[in-house]
């Protein structure tokens, strides 16, 4: 059924509200915020489209799902078909519906976005992939024939579960290494409950089970076993390292080594992966933030996930503490406003000079000092500039550091013949994300930096199809 409204009577729809859980309520609890769409509201939200003839959503999106056809299908009601039209190039529909930031990537380029509000390209990804999981009707994509090729992949996170996903599917043998005990990468130990439930990630993987692809957990490929025992020993035709950028930077001020601070890694991890959500079920050793002054350092999504953790697990301040403006914050929007929402404190244009810790070891309170913005810096925000004097302490009991990450190096440290670069990153060639090691790729954060799910996932599909050429055709 196509749209019967003319263009001009669609832009006069409102872009329809996510239905959120209440504020106070939702910071007690790590349930998720965003509720879903209704029926309704996805029909309604599905009939804003405009069905351009050459859409530019889909040049936006970073593992080319064919919106304009999901979207129509959501408008026809024919909400397994619109879940399966997805799947075609996204293996993970009901997390990106979630995590992605679709303002910058589909939705950014949607014609209408500037004037009228973009199309919820995010919501309604989410909502045909939750319908199709709550039917039990999952539409797996067709798989090819055996091609007795064996492919490993080094990192169960967005980019070595998209590879997978696609080889699969082209008939090769696939199995994801994983160095902790649970599958998804950051899916599992980044991202708080309330974002992304575990449940969702878990039925993910499973489809994944399901479609032929083996998971093997707590092997650390660069202890474990190495890169080349892969290729020699067990049998391998090809690599990919999609190990991630997770070894946790810091400020290099004195006091970080106080009880008391951590690097967002580690207390997300403790949180997500530990279960410290769960205190009465599970012993997690986390330093208990209820009724303490909480901060996290950054202005980020991770920093914003790890303090709004904070105040569901009972602080009784939560600070933000960034060095520029709201308006530099490389967070998502709705994450500020969530966050702002729940009650988190942001002390804006302040950065640490020093953690002090009381005659225990224990961090009592941070120093910090103002900042005014200067000149834009080669990110094109402007320099925050310390203002001499201003210098006060801020009582803190718990302070989280998140101000980046670099590159994971335990395979390059075991594999000599893999070029890096600066930080320990992978060179990749862009266009193959092939490596200076015959047989192995490389794809998502290890060779970008830091980076979001689905452009870590849109690396992984560029390397799926470079490495089923590689297999075809044995050329280097």
């Amino acid at each position: 059924m196509a749209n019967t409204l003319k263009p001009a009577e669609r832009v006069k729809i409102p872009r329809q509200h996510m239905p959120e859980q209440d504020a106070t309520a939702r910071s007690r609890n790590f349930q998720e915020v965003n509720l879903g769409f209704t029926f309704e509201l996805a029909k309604t939200e599905a009939a804003r489209c405009l069905e351009c003839a050459s859409p530019k959503c889909l040049q936006g999106c970073p593992v080319g799902v064919k919106v304009k056809e999901f979207v129509a299908l959501v408008l026809d009601g024919k909400y397994l078909e619109a879940a399966a039209k997805v799947r075609e190039d996204n293996v993970l529909p009901a997390v990106t519906g979630r995590v992605c930031p679709q303002e910058e990537q589909c939705e950014g380029a949607c014609v209408i976005s500037k004037k009228f509000g973009a199309v919820g390209i995010g919501y309604l990804e989410r909502f045909v992939a939750d319908y199709e999981r709550q039917s039990g009707k999952v539409g797996l994509p067709a798989i090819a024939s055996k091609t007795g090729k064996k492919v490993a992949i080094i990192g169960s996170g967005p980019a070595g579960l998209s590879a997978a996903g696609d080889l699969i599917q082209r008939g090769h043998e696939v199995t994801v290494f994983e160095a902790l005990h649970e599958i998804g990468g950051v899916l599992i130990y980044g991202i708080p409950e309330f974002r992304l439930p575990k449940d969702i990630v878990h039925d993910e993987v499973e489809n994944m089970r399901r479609m032929g692809v083996k998971f093997e957990t707590d092997v650390v490929v660069g202890q474990t076993v190495t890169v080349d025992e892969l290729l020699n020993e067990e049998g391998f035709s090809a690599v990919l390292v999609a190990t991630g950028a997770g070894l946790p930077q810091f400020l290099g001020v004195p006091g970080e080594n106080l009880c008391g601070v951590y690097s967002a890694n580690e207390f997300l991890a403790r949180v997500n992966l530990m279960k410290a959500y769960r205190p009465d079920e599970f012993d997690t050793p986390i330093f208990d933030c209820r009724g303490k002054n909480c901060a996290v350092i950054g202005g980020g999504n991770t920093a914003m996930d790890a303090i709004r953790s904070a105040k569901r697990l009972g602080a009784k301040n939560a600070y933000i503490i960034y060095r520029r403006s709201e308006a530099e914050m490389p967070a998502r929007l709705e994450e500020i406003k969530h966050a702002k929402e729940e009650g988190i404190q942001l002390l804006l244009l302040n950065n640490p000079v020093e953690f002090i810790g009381d005659e225990n070891g224990w961090l009592k309170a941070v120093r910090l000092i103002k900042m005014e913005l200067g000149p834009a810096d080669e990110s094109g925000r402007r320099r925050p500039v310390p203002l001499p004097g201003s210098e006060y302490e801020l009582p803190l009991d718990v302070a989280i550091i998140a101000v980046g990450t670099t590159s994971n190096p335990l395979v390059q440290s075991t594999t000599p013949d893999i070029q890096t670069r600066k930080g320990g990153y992978i060179v990749a060639d862009p266009a193959t994300l092939k490596t200076s090691k015959r047989g192995v790729f490389a794809a998502g954060d290890i060779v970008t930096g830091a980076a979001t799910v689905i452009l870590a996932m849109g690396a992984g599909r560029t390397a799926a199809k470079a490495i089923h050429e590689y297999l075809q055709t044995g050329q280097w």
